[in-house]
């Protein structure tokens, strides 16, 4: 919210009379003076008017959860539990998910209440790694490496997908890196070669790697070098 328009919110100050306090150097954003009334300030930051406090700051959140399979990524479900089930915070109900994950599908999860962080971290043209282990019903081959690189069309979206990584780490399992998040993309690529996906892994999202100490059901905040790292 720009600051001219977070001070007009209070019935003492018109917008005029907000622009010439802020331009007056009278108010302070998280101890730093301020005087453009367009500066934009969050939720999380300490706002005051000569040194009265008119906004403290909420604390933004960030976890990391190892999410199970039959677990949905959602705040609130009639007949599942929900990813918030599992963490024991007090203000969960203002968790959002950066980036979903299917019922049958575990592994990394990343909530916050920080939006503009969620949406740096998920935007498709930011281009953030995902990196998936994949285990299939049928053996895989070295032909999927060279058409996941090409890409593939999908013709319900009337799109061919980004280029994607394969590395193959057994008969039946790999590690599949996309750089989007088409709907169920793991399953339809590999779906190409009539090779159903048995189990599907998210062990990673950008710099964040899910830590291997979580067990499933577990979470951790996340440390400062990984939030800096989106």
């Amino acid at each position: 919210m720009r600051l001219d328009r977070l001070l007009s919110l209070s019935p003492l100050y018109s917008r005029r009379r907000s622009r010439l306090l802020i331009s007056a150097g009278r108010l302070r954003v998280d101890g730093d003076v301020v005087r453009d009334p367009r500066h934009e300030v969050s939720a999380f930051q300490r706002v005051e008017l000569d040194g009265v406090l008119l906004q403290a700051g909420r604390s933004a959140r960030y976890w990391m959860l190892h999410k199970p399979v039959g677990v949905v990524s959602a705040t609130r479900h009639d007949s599942h539990r929900t990813v918030l089930d599992l963490l024991d915070e007090a203000d969960k109900h203002e968790l959002h998910l950066a980036g979903r994950l299917d019922l049958n599908t575990s592994g990394l999860l990343l909530l916050s209440n920080d939006g503009h962080w969620s949406r740096r971290i998920t935007l498709p043209e930011q281009r953030k790694p995902k990196v998936y282990r994949v285990d299939t019903e049928q053996p895989i081959s070295e032909d999927y490496i060279e058409v996941f690189a090409r890409g593939l069309y999908f013709a319900y979206e009337d799109l061919t997908t980004l280029p994607a990584q394969l590395e193959l780490l057994g008969s039946h399992r790999a590690r599949l890196t996309l750089f989007e998040g088409r709907y169920h993309q793991v399953k339809r690529m590999f779906g190409h070669f009539r090779n159903r996906v048995v189990a599907l892994h998210r062990e990673r999202m950008g710099e964040i790697h899910l830590d291997p100490d979580l067990a499933p059901g577990q979470y951790r905040a996340l440390t400062e070098a990984e939030i800096a790292s989106v």
